[in-house]
């Protein structure tokens, strides 16, 4: 009897798929609908988070209103190290589960706990306040997050080998994403709901909190619903730990890799920045407070070719290829940046400028994830062993999003 509740304690965790080749459910439940929980409350915190610590708790003048420019950045510093620390563990974890998926198991609970975390803050004594806020802040982030945002990026590389197959899973996971940020969080939030939430502290809690309860079924959703192949091949047995220093080396000396690592990191950086200056820049220098219509517009205009992009852009790189479809949208995304920034305050002029920069940010929305995982083959092809936590840790910011608007 101890045996067989053993036996069936362990099939409550297998994945439901079961084919060695990419199936329609893990396509449509394991990268499309499980990722939108956690990434849509992800993305709702890139933009309008930092809008509750200014317009709702009033901490923007806390420390002559330095607290707010200082904590992230020692935040940052402190993610970095999470997510280097996380992929350690992820390469050097061994279940017959995988090795990247039994932390988006873990990462479930612990998403929704501390997305709650984040707004329920404490009124009344401003150094209670600020305690609260810089230990949820780095829970969700350099925690949470990063346990599922490193495992989640992991599983496209992880899923196949079957290059094709693995673009298209790389298409869905990132078809979530966009539909997330790109169509909720970028026409639905500055329109309908942020007006509605306006300052008040309880519509806000009540809000964030449902959204980030949501993401726990959904992250189990992704969990049942994806497969680690490539780990698998190891059949159970036990992989050779490679050490922490040889993986680096053999990051960093690869060419591909670095090319890679530097351009995404450069990306997310200035990505990030004007993830948390839209809302101020559309409030006060294109529109009006929260008017529900500036920010929207400048979302539709920016977040049209993500829609077309869906169709477009992997027939694109199987045709031309997934590095020369990449390196024509570099061309277009620097010249729709150019246009902005010819007349930043004109709305027409930057709705052109937003529309052609983020036909140029297509390749990067759909294309990149599968050149990464191209890359990590490359890497084991060359040095005889896989380096995907530690790559990933680069890789993986809390508040990676896409190029949208």
């Amino acid at each position: 009897m101890a045996t067989a509740g053993k036996m069936l304690d362990a099939r409550i965790f297998n994945s439901k798929v079961k084919s060695q080749n990419v199936t329609g459910k893990e396509k449509w439940l394991g990268y499309l609908l499980g990722p939108c929980g956690a990434l849509l409350f992800n993305a709702v915190m890139a933009t309008y988070l930092n809008v509750y610590y200014t317009d709702v708790l009033g901490l923007g003048t806390v420390w002559g209103g330095m607290f707010l420019v200082i904590f992230p950045i020692i935040s940052k510093i402190i993610d970095a190290i999470t997510n280097v620390i996380m992929g350690v563990v992820i390469d050097r974890t061994r279940t017959k589960q995988g090795k990247a998926r039994p932390w988006l198991l873990l990462s479930a609970p612990l998403v929704a706990v501390t997305g709650v975390l984040l707004f329920i803050v404490p009124g009344g004594n401003q150094t209670l306040q600020i305690i609260w806020v810089m230990l949820s802040y780095n829970l969700y982030y350099s925690i949470a997050y990063t346990i599922y945002n490193m495992s989640h990026n992991l599983m496209v590389p992880l899923s196949t080998r079957n290059t094709s197959q693995r673009g298209v899973l790389a298409v869905f996971n990132n078809i979530s994403t966009i539909m997330m940020s790109g169509i909720v969080v970028a026409l639905i939030f500055p329109m309908a709901i942020i007006p509605s939430l306006g300052t008040s502290k309880t519509m806000w809690i009540i809000c964030m909190s449902i959204l980030s309860c949501i993401s726990l079924p959904l992250v189990l959703v992704e969990y049942y619903f994806t497969k680690e192949r490539v780990t698998a091949e190891s059949n159970g047995q036990a992989e050779k730990k490679i050490p922490f220093t040889l993986q680096l080396k053999a990051i960093f000396t690869d060419k591909y890799m670095l090319l890679l690592l530097g351009y995404f990191l450069f990306y997310t950086l200035t990505s990030q920045l004007k993830n948390v200056a839209l809302p101020y820049y559309c409030n006060y220098v294109l529109g009006t407070y929260s008017d529900g219509i500036t920010q929207t517009l400048v979302s539709v205009l920016g977040g049209i070719p993500m829609g077309i992009g869906i169709f477009a852009v992997w027939p694109l790189a199987k045709k031309f290829g997934k590095k020369n479809i990449t390196v024509a949208g570099f061309v277009l995304y620097a010249l729709g940046s150019a246009i902005c920034w010819i007349a930043p305050t004109n709305l027409y002029i930057v709705l052109v400028g937003q529309f052609i920069k983020n036909i140029g940010g297509l390749p990067c929305a759909y294309v990149f994830m599968a050149l990464f995982a191209d890359a990590l083959d490359n890497l084991e092809w060359k040095n005889g062993f896989r380096c995907d936590g530690i790559a990933m840790s680069a890789t993986s910011p809390r508040s990676r999003r896409l190029p949208k608007r």
